[in-house]
């Protein structure tokens, strides 16, 4: 087994390989506005390192969001590419899922990220592996009291420290992390999720109103 995990779900542009045992080479970069750039350098380099090609890859792991509309369409549009040239699978993971799994917190928690437009998209976690609630964007303080008294992981907990307080790390998303949750489920027998953009709202880029088509007489 060569997994390859890619994620472009949120400012960290993130590639990592497991080989089913351990992750054995992974790259991070956080940049919110050079995902298209930064992806595939990213994949030559974990390969790179790990001493392996593309060829030996035996499955795809991306995570799907939630996330805003262009950076997570470049991981989503990556992972599909490679695993139809390769003929494998590609396996979807919610991107909460892979930070979650990075606390390795054994104990309730929350997990948020920046959904900007002063909102987060979060979910509530009974253990690191295990997510009790779907994902959801709100604002901060619409959340405070069911978040009240949990540890919330993730750059949206460091971003509004008021309403959560008691705000970990990791800050950023890591591919490593969502490549070993990924073997553990192949490993289980578990399911995945469709390789599909979760993006829980509408794109911010927006048509003007009062936009005026023009047609040739």
């Amino acid at each position: 087994m060569l997994l390859l995990a890619l994620d472009t779900a949120t400012p960290a542009v993130t590639a990592a390989l497991h080989d089913g045992r351990s992750v054995v080479a992974e790259s991070s970069r956080v940049d919110a506005r050079r995902h298209g750039e930064l992806l595939l350098p990213a994949v030559d380099e974990v390969l790179k390192e790990a001493g392996r090609t593309l060829a030996d890859v035996t499955g795809i792991v991306v995570g799907v969001g939630p996330g805003p509309y262009t950076g997570l369409r470049v991981g989503l549009v990556t992972a599909s590419t490679f695993a139809s040239a390769l003929g494998v699978p590609v396996h979807g993971l919610c991107t909460l899922d892979g930070l979650a799994y990075a606390s390795g917190l054994t104990e309730p928690f929350v997990v948020a990220t920046d959904a900007r437009r002063k909102e987060v998209y979060w979910a509530r976690y009974d253990d690191f592996r295990t997510r009790a609630t779907e994902p959801s964007v709100d604002r901060p303080a619409d959340i405070a009291e069911q978040t009240a008294g949990l540890p919330v992981v993730g750059a949206g907990a460091l971003l509004y420290p008021e309403a959560f307080p008691d705000g970990r790390g990791p800050e950023h998303q890591s591919a490593a992390a969502l490549a070993a949750r990924a073997a553990e489920v192949l490993e289980e027998g578990g399911t995945f999720l469709d390789p599909l953009p979760l993006y829980l709202r509408r794109p911010d880029a927006q048509v003007p109103k009062n936009y005026k088509v023009v047609t040739p007489k």
